[in-house]
């Protein structure tokens, strides 16, 4: 793969050109799209550095839990950042996190400021995965099919040719950038566009991340796991629906009851013995992505009936 070029002293890396090139097109993205749906982007200015800040750290971070294993042989690496350690898809949950605290004095709500966030970041993404692909990163299993990619280099552990996974998700992200285009122009409530996003770009990357070939924190869980995630994150959606008709007392003893039944879980879950797979960790964040979008909607769209 054509992995990086040189002009003159200089080494030019693909994957921080397709990066820096996804986060400048994003952004125009983004601030169209807030314009379009007449939201004001005073919280961006107002807090720039706060959100230039963990964008910085979340994309960092994100991209160190995926490579653990290096930065625990070598913990000095965490403080190397020009080593190409970088998640975009951490930086913009680092946004969303920013985006979420300054919001909360604006008369929108953060559900809003996702409808908007969300094709952003998807468009971003096309970019992200397409530097991926030129820098033999996130590369797939060995195929025998046609469409099957070789790559020389020291990043990708196999010579044979392997699954162009980075192009899917390419095209994965393109298509689903219009799709939510689509839905914003349709859409009649808040979280039209956030709900599509997240459930096709859950449901897409665990199926595709079954084809990745490189190393990726393991997540073993069984089935007895996912109903109990989607039992607690209902019980979190009701209690969200029902809290402003509790007492303080009431809703003590509500938050200590789902504490307790997870400490309960977790004790019994190491006691017994269950039939489990393995997941990626990726695979694991989409499974709890798309439990939390589908609550956070639904609770929104009870407390905001006019949205």
């Amino acid at each position: 793969m054509f992995a990086a070029f040189s002009i003159g002293p200089l080494l030019i890396w693909m994957r921080a050109v397709f990066l820096l090139l996804g986060i400048w097109l994003s952004f125009e993205f983004f601030a169209r799209l807030a314009r379009s749906a007449h939201l004001s982007l005073a919280p961006l200015r107002e807090a720039s550095w706060q959100f230039l800040a963990a964008f910085l750290i979340g994309g960092r971070l994100f991209a160190m839990i995926a490579e653990y294993r290096v930065y625990l042989r070598d913990p000095a690496r965490i403080f190397i950042f020009w080593d190409g350690g970088f998640s975009y898809l951490g930086g913009v949950i680092g946004i969303a996190l920013v985006l979420a605290w300054v919001t909360r004095a604006y008369r929108t709500t953060f559900l809003q400021w996702l409808d908007v966030l969300t094709p952003a970041a998807c468009f971003g993404l096309v970019f992200d995965w397409m530097g991926k692909f030129m820098s033999g990163q996130a590369y797939g299993r060995p195929t025998d099919m046609f469409w099957g990619v070789t790559y020389q280099s020291m990043l990708v552990r196999y010579v044979v040719p392997v699954q162009p996974v980075q192009l899917f998700y390419v095209i994965l992200f393109f298509l689903l950038t219009f799709v939510l285009l689509i839905v914003r122009k349709r859409a009649k409530r808040a979280g039209s566009e956030t709900l599509a996003a997240i459930v096709c770009a859950s449901i897409g990357t665990f199926l595709l991340e079954y084809l990745r070939g490189d190393f990726a924190p393991p997540v073993f869980a069984s089935q007895l796991d996912f109903a109990v995630l989607a039992i607690l994150f209902v019980s979190l959606g009701v209690f969200a629906a029902v809290e402003l008709q509790l007492s303080v007392k009431q809703t003590y003893f509500y938050e200590a009851g789902l504490v307790l039944f997870v400490l309960v879980y977790l004790w019994l879950r190491s006691r017994i013995s269950l039939p489990t797979f393995e997941l990626r960790f990726s695979q694991f964040l989409a499974v709890l992505a798309l439990l939390a979008t589908v609550v956070y909607v639904i609770v929104h769209r009870r407390k905001y009936p006019h949205l």
